[in-house]
Formats: C-alpha cells, structure tokens, sequence
C-alpha cells in the first residue's frame, strides 16, 4: 500500500472477514485502516467492495486530490464546503459553520422545502447557502479547485433470486438478518428501541444470542388508544430480556428535558416529540454504546401491491407530506418568498423516487440519530438498512415473501411469541401531537418571540392558531413555524454549544490528513 496515503473516516464496515480476504491484509486492522487499503487496491472503485456505515475522505498526494465517499444509504453523515479559499467537510454540519469563510446565510428553497414538506427535499443541499450534503450512496473528488461529485449505487432489484423450495428463501434471509445484526453489535451490551411490533423484536432476539440486550419502548397509555406497552412486554417477557418503558403520556409538545434538546443543526431535526426522543436516547446510552432500531422492515417487507416498488412509493408519499395533483400552498406562506423559491411548483412535483438509495425522510432520520445531533456517546444502527438484505429482499418474489412481512414472520416463528407474531401492521390509532394541542395549554406555541428572519417566509397575519387546527396535516404545518423560528432564534448560539462528534475540517491545501478509527 502506498504509504503516503491518508485518511479521515467515521466508519463501521460490514462483511470485513471477505473484505480482509480479498484485500489479503492483517484482521486486525481498523475499519478506516481497511477503507485505506481498498483505495490503494482499487482506487474509486474501492466503493464498490466497501458495506456498512461510513463517511470518509482520503488525501492522495500523488493525485494532489481527496476522494470522499458516504454510504449507500446515507447513515453517517456527509457535510463539505467549498468557498473559493478552500474544501473543507464534517460529519457535524456546526463544525462547518465554525469556519469563518463559511456564510450564515440561508438556503431558501431549503427553507421551504421545510415548511411544505417537514424536511428538505434536495438532498445535495442543507440549509445553508455555503455548505453542501453528500447524498447517501455518492462520491465527490476535489482536485485542482474542481469538484465531481458521483453516484455509485442505486437500489434496485439485481439478479432475481430463485430457490427450488420455500425453506431456503427464509434461511438465506434469516442469515442475512442475522449477519447484519451481528456486524452492527461489536459490543456486548446493546439497548434496543423496541416496540410491540415485529422488526424491532426479532432484531433482540437475534441480537440476545451475541450480546446483553435491554429493550427500551415509547408507549401511551391515556393520551391516544396505544398497545405497545402490552406487546412489547409479552415479548420482552418471552426473550427474557429486561425492558424500560418512556411512558409518552409526560411529555408536553417541544419539550426540552435537558437545556439544548431543540439545538440542532437543520430546523429539519428538530421535532414537536423531543422530549419522549431525546430520553429514550438518553437510557439507551445509560446502558450501552451502541443502539438498535427497527427502521425501516416496512419499506422492503410490507408491500400490498404487485409492482416492487409501489408500496414503497405510496408510503414515501404520505411520509414526505405530498399532496394530491394541484393543491395549494398554506395560506400562511408568504407570496413573494413563494414565488422567488418556486413553491408551489415544488408542493406538485412528482414524488420522490423511491428506486435510490437516497431518500429525504431517511436521510433526515439517519442524520437525526448521529451523536452529531443527539450529543450522546451513542451509535444508534439499522439492521434493516443492510446492503445485502436490502438486494435480496428485491431480488425474491414479492408474492408471498414481501406481503404483509412473510418472509420475517416465517424467520421468526420459533423465537417470538404468537401474539407478537401475529399482529396485524398497526399504526398509532391518533396523533399525539393533535391531542397535545387539544387536551393542554399550548398558548405559549401562538404567542412566541418572532425572529425578524421568519418573516421574510411566513405571514404570521394568515396563521392559524394551534387550537382552530383540525388535521393532524394542518397541525403539524403550523408547528414547523414555530420550529423553524426556534431555529432561526437559537441557530447561531448552537454552534459554540455543538458536540465535537465529527469526522474533521480540513483545508484543501493540506498535505495529508489524521488517520483515524
């Protein structure tokens, strides 16, 4: 390997054994020490023998350039700028802002994006002017003042997969599922964010067998009509793992358990549900460095209809707030903001395609778990967003392995008890957020201090009062006001409280760069 060679990296591979063969290097190498090798074997294209979760940047000083990569669904972050003076990038989107060439300035269409959809949809962007994103599954090279910025994965069916009888179907699966848990553990203690439901409780099954599991579970019990406090304690129950439970029902809306819960990086991330988030977080950290979710079974295992990606497609839509053909922008948008930024072309457009690897809503999810953002020692993971999982699931026949959860059900139906088993897909029978406004004072969320920024995007003379709110839709549109004006209020005053999580800031003209784990 040509040792000059340097590299920045926050990175957890998957499948390192086969990566270590093919490489033909010590086993004990660090997961940035490999990303290394594979450069030096294969170059660019070292992406495509790479699996796991992982932002880098590689100096390459016989190139004069660094190449820069982010995983294929987006999981670590990616955060660069280029001001003329210098290519600088992070893991944590404040860092950047700590560099005095990098502007405050916004990114309109960002902005609205925001208030329209809850999260931006360009996923090349953030919200700001000055600094860019690496959307998941691409690389950017800068060298000679120049930037490339590359896809290298889209998500889509490959070779369909055929088996002669049932069974192998769901043991190849149930050994990927399997493999992807384990690769994500590297720990013996792992906290899970388990609900009663069927992803979240065979990833503690599965991961009860490698390491000491404790299951933590988000539940109502007089706010909505909620059973997850009684499904996931028959599982808990019948793992044999101890469970603690955040009862919901505590939480006001923008609730602020600690000082600094809402100081977020993007006014994307910051939700009207931070209170019962942030200290679920905060008691998976308690126990363990590392946390496992569910998310997202659904996408992948929970299709109705024939084509692969319908299913898939229809949910984005709900999710990322689309509209029917021709709606109309709020009221409370203001007009010239709306016509500069183009809104209501954007609120029409056609929904995202779910067929790549980045999507705004998981995009939005993953960044919104980075110690980045949570300011915890915590490395919450995904089992469900496995590379290897994820083409197989779309290599099989939807019919019945992709309905209704087939395939896990049938995995799972020696380690999980019947009634958990069983259960029907339920979505919360309400929405918190609605019974929050109508059953507590929320007058304080109508009469806050208004940045003078706001106004330049939101006629607050045509807003709504909480209380006339009527869909959970409008309510949740008229809480991102209030968010983004937090945001615009606190945004500066974050980056002296933001946690040093972060993969580096470099200038261009560097040498090289640290090498680290």
């Amino acid at each position: 390997m040509t040792t000059d060679l340097s590299i920045t990296a926050n990175a957890r591979l998957d499948g390192r054994d086969e990566l270590i063969a093919k490489l033909k290097v010590d086993k004990f190498l660090t997961d940035a020490d490999l990303i290394l090798h594979a450069y030096a074997a294969w170059g660019e294209d070292c992406v495509k023998h790479l699996l796991g979760d992982f932002a880098f940047a590689i100096w390459d000083p016989k190139l004069q350039r660094f190449f820069c990569a982010r995983d294929h669904f987006g999981v670590k972050p990616f955060f660069f700028t280029n001001t003329g003076t210098g290519f600088s990038f992070s893991s944590t989107l404040n860092e950047l802002r700590r560099d005095s060439r990098v502007s405050d300035a916004l990114n309109e269409v960002a902005v609205g994006d925001y208030l329209l959809f809850g999260v931006n949809q360009d996923l090349s962007t953030t919200i700001f002017k000055d600094i860019q994103r690496l959307p998941p599954g691409h690389t950017v090279t800068f060298a000679d003042g120049t930037l490339k910025i590359r896809p290298y994965w889209t998500m889509a069916p490959s070779n369909e997969v055929r088996f002669r009888d049932n069974a192998s179907y769901v043991e190849r699966f149930f050994e990927l599922l399997s493999l992807a848990v384990k690769d994500r553990l590297r720990t013996d203690r792992v906290a899970v964010s388990m609900s009663g439901g069927l992803d979240s409780t065979s990833l503690a099954a599965i991961a009860r067998k490698h390491a000491s599991v404790h299951a933590f579970s988000v539940v109502y019990d007089t706010l909505i009509p909620d059973q997850e406090r009684h499904y996931s304690t028959i599982a808990a129950e019948h793992l044999g793992i101890p469970i603690t439970d955040v009862n919901a029902d505590r939480y006001s809306l923008f609730d602020e358990q600690i000082p600094g819960d809402m100081d977020q990086p993007e006014p994307f991330l910051i939700s009207p549900l931070t209170g019962q988030f942030n200290d679920l977080l905060r008691l998976c950290a308690d126990f363990a460095p590392v946390a496992l979710t569910g998310y997202d079974g659904d996408a992948f295992m929970n299709e109705h209809q024939p084509s692969p990606f319908r299913g898939i497609r229809s949910r984005l839509k709900r999710r990322l707030g689309k509209h029917a053909p021709n709606a109309q922008l709020p009221a409370w948008i203001d007009d010239s903001f709306a016509q500069k930024t183009n809104l209501l072309e954007r609120l029409n457009q056609p929904p995202v395609n779910p067929a790549k690897p980045a999507n705004p809503m998981w995009t939005a999810l993953f960044e919104g778990y980075d110690p980045g953002a949570t300011k915890l020692g915590l490395e919450v993971r995904h089992p469900f967003i496995d590379v290897r999982l994820v083409e197989y699931l779309l290599s099989i026949p939807i019919k019945p392995w992709r309905i209704k959860k087939h395939i896990l059900r049938e995995a799972m139906k020696d380690q999980l008890p019947a009634t958990v088993l069983n259960r029907p897909k339920t979505p919360l029978a309400g929405d918190p957020a609605l019974q929050l406004v109508r059953r507590a004072s929320v007058r304080w969320l109508d009469s806050f201090e208004v940045s003078p920024q706001l106004r330049a995007f939101v006629n607050l003379n045509r807003r709504r009062s909480l209380t006339d709110e009527e869909t959970s839709d409008g309510l949740w549109a008229n809480l991102r006001i209030f968010a983004l004006n937090y945001w615009l209020t606190h945004s500066h005053a974050m980056i002296q409280r933001t946690s040093q999580a972060q993969v580096a800031t470099v200038a261009a003209n560097m040498t090289s760069t640290p090498k680290t784990a």
